[in-house]
């Protein structure tokens, strides 16, 4: 039976805040990701291997098993849906909030609300539970520019400090959620690699703790 452990994570803030974990659980890459061209990065274990991916996509590796476990933001968890995994700990970094936001002195709109986001499905799901009708426009980057050029009137998008959208002459205006990156956990590899995925489960309880 193939006991290798594969971890899927995403280059960026997620990674440099998840290595510190890794290294408390006695994981350490040989390789640097930010420098490296690998996209299979061998650890100091033989037997765990790290597969660098897009932050979107590794809900996606590990609900069919191309990882037995990752590491996601909450925000790329209620986007996907979260099928087929397992989430059994918070690691409690790359916090930030969702956010609805829009020009500081926002005018009531009538009728429907443009919102542009690149969470759809979370932009949807939220304004339907408050009965509202939006059109939603899905953008990739720079939502802060939606409203000022008129595309949309409100958006929908993660906030740490706030000063982007300060700049922009734009303010939070309804919390949305609370982020953080959680562990989430093929639910095959679960059963089948169950002592390997379980003994890694509590290193990272232990190392959130510590």
């Amino acid at each position: 039976m193939n006991e290798l452990l594969t971890i899927a994570l995403s280059k960026g803030r997620i990674f440099k805040e998840t290595l510190p974990l890794l290294k408390h659980a006695g994981i350490e890459p040989l390789d640097d990701p930010e420098t490296s061209r690998k996209l299979i990065l061998d650890t100091n274990r033989p037997e765990v291997k790290l597969v660098i991916i897009r932050a979107t996509d590794v809900p996606t590796y590990v609900q069919y098993g191309a990882a037995d476990v990752g590491v996601a933001g909450k925000d790329v968890l209620m986007e996907h849906g979260g099928e087929g995994l397992y989430e059994p700990l918070d690691l409690n970094i790359a916090r930030c909030r969702m956010m609805v936001a829009g020009p500081a002195s926002a005018p009531a709109v009538d009728g429907r609300l443009r919102i542009a986001t690149k969470y759809v499905n979370c932009a949807r799901r939220f304004f339907a539970e408050q009965g509202q009708q939006v059109e939603i426009i899905k953008l990739y980057g720079s939502m802060e520019l939606a409203p000022l050029v008129g595309l949309a009137d409100r958006i929908v998008d993660l906030v740490d400090t706030g000063n982007t959208l300060k700049a922009n002459g734009l303010a939070p205006l309804e919390h949305m959620a609370d982020i953080s990156s959680r562990l989430i956990v093929n639910k095959a590899s679960m059963k089948m690699k169950h002592r390997r995925v379980k003994n890694f489960i509590e290193a990272m309880a232990q190392a959130v703790q510590d």
